[in-house]
């Protein structure tokens, strides 16, 4: 059979087995029902006044009252007109005003966390021209600034001994509300709740106690699900942060469908909401789908996604890709699996947004660097180093420590394959430089791991769009997931 799968900016097709198996998020397997279009504000507003676990907004705010409403930044999707944040802000906003508290103590703040900072083009994209337009120009909408240390409070350590420093105007606000996503995420299980606020309002020293190979090479982070230990400190970090402000955060998440529309709305105390907002969320994440294990998994990688352009082609970021595919469908894959994926892997690093990657990747290749784990121990150097720092905080780059998250995940694809095979990289010393193999056609690629690692009748599946659409957790047919 004939397939076309993502390739640079567009698509490169590949000639595969007629007996070859296809998922395609949302398609293959149809999502749960997401709430209709003119239903919408009713239901969130329905979950905003009645929370779960604590008081309605209209109890926790009064005039005078300090508030911040924390989003999420571009990376997390969901830019049309009915996206989550755009109808749960607008609503909330109505709440508090109706008691009194008023327009000028209200802060809307980005959780970009190491992110980079989000253009204001790209604010405007994600809260719509209305809040936009009504909080841009008085300038109470920001970025969170990780290196702000004006704008930051230390709160000390968990009981584990994990560092917590936030976001002091969260800190300091009377109410701290986390507008947040109940998607599929490979760090975690999901995204929204605790983990929200533990890795959106941070510091690089309290995501260095969980985005580290000593967390996230575990046995219990692959597979995917909402009991590792990478799970357990979000929630001890946004607890700590609970108990040391006095407060508990007002949670409102939306559980998102392929499309990021709303399945179903949560709102209230993250630690009781969120195992609430899970088991809606696992029936469209965490699929029942393969009668059997695959040996060779298929995909193509394009150049601009999900973190941003240049994604599918910096040999770090698309490690880290690889990676989280891994992490989703380890379930369903063979022992012996093989990866082969299409990257144009042409040496684009966007070095604009990622300033310290080539200088990792160029360090990788020298003075013992066997594995990517071992890169580990530069990661304090990176993360003080003041350019880089200068760059996260005024130039829309990403903070230099973000790279080790992306090094200690892109590990987990080499740890979980027999082999992978990146086709048509236009240079392919990139991808060998980072421990795969090259060819240049899917076929050439399949014929090479028949021979060396599959056998001559491997079980193949084919993942279209798999980095275009909202990923789900691949499980085996007779597979029940108790997360």
């Amino acid at each position: 059979m004939k397939l076309s799968f993502e390739y640079g900016h567009g698509t490169m097709e590949a000639n595969l087995p007629d007996n070859t198996d296809i998922f395609i998020p949302g398609e293959t397997v149809s999502d749960p029902p997401h709430i209709p279009e003119d239903q919408l504000v009713e239901k969130t507003l329905e979950s905003i006044r009645n929370p779960i676990g604590m008081e309605p907004l209209t109890k926790l705010a009064k005039k005078g009252s300090k508030v911040t409403i924390v989003f999420p930044d571009r990376v997390k999707g969901g830019e049309q007109p009915t996206a989550h944040r755009k109808v749960s802000i607008k609503l909330i906003l109505k709440e508090l005003y109706s008691v009194g508290v008023e327009k000028k103590d209200i802060l809307l703040i980005c959780s970009n966390g190491l992110h980079r900072k989000n253009t204001e083009k790209e604010i405007r994209g994600v809260l719509g021209d209305e809040l936009f337009n009504e909080f841009w120009y008085s300038h109470q909408i920001m970025n969170h600034d990780s290196e702000d240390y004006d704008h930051l409070v230390d709160l000390g350590v968990t009981d584990r001994g994990d560092p917590v420093i936030m976001n002091k105007y969260v800190y300091d606000s009377d109410v701290a509300i986390l507008i947040g996503h109940t998607q599929g995420n490979p760090y975690g299980g999901y995204s929204g709740g605790y983990k929200h606020c533990s890795t959106g309002i941070t510091h690089w020293r309290s995501i260095a106690s969980h985005h580290v190979p000593e967390v996230m090479h575990r046995k219990d982070f692959v597979p995917v699900s909402g009991h590792s230990m990478m799970r357990t400190k979000f929630d001890e970090i946004g607890q700590h942060m609970e108990k040391c402000m006095g407060k508990k955060f007002f949670c409102c998440d939306a559980v998102l469908d392929t499309q990021s529309r709303q399945i179903a709305i949560f709102s209230g105390y993250a630690k009781e909401m969120m195992p609430l907002s899970w088991k809606i969320a696992d029936k469209r994440t965490y699929v029942p789908f393969a009668e059997k294990k695959y040996d060779v998994l298929v995909f193509g990688m394009p150049q601009f996604f999900h973190y941003g352009d240049g994604m599918g082609t910096n040999p770090i970021m698309l490690m880290q890709a690889l990676s989280a595919q891994v992490i989703r469908f380890k379930r369903i894959m063979s022992e012996n699996c093989v990866i082969i994926c299409s990257s144009i892997c042409n040496g684009y690093f966007h070095d604009e947004l990622w300033p310290y990657l080539r200088e990792m990747y160029d360090m990788f290749q020298k003075d013992g660097m066997n594995t990517l784990p071992d890169m580990n121990r530069l990661g304090e150097y990176f993360a003080t180093n003041e350019e880089y720092i200068r760059q996260y905080r005024y130039a829309n780059a990403f903070h230099p420590f973000h790279g080790f998250s992306m090094i200690s995940c892109g590990h987990i694809a080499e740890q979980n394959t027999s082999a992978i095979y990146i086709v048509g990289a236009e240079q392919p010393g990139y991808a060998r430089g980072m421990g795969l193999k090259t060819r240049a056609t899917f076929e050439e690629a399949l014929m090479d791991a028949k021979k060396k690692f599959v056998g001559q009748n491997p079980n193949i599946l084919a993942l279209p769009m798999t980095y275009k659409k909202a990923s789900v957790h691949l499980l085996m047919k007779d597979e029940v997931y108790n997360g």
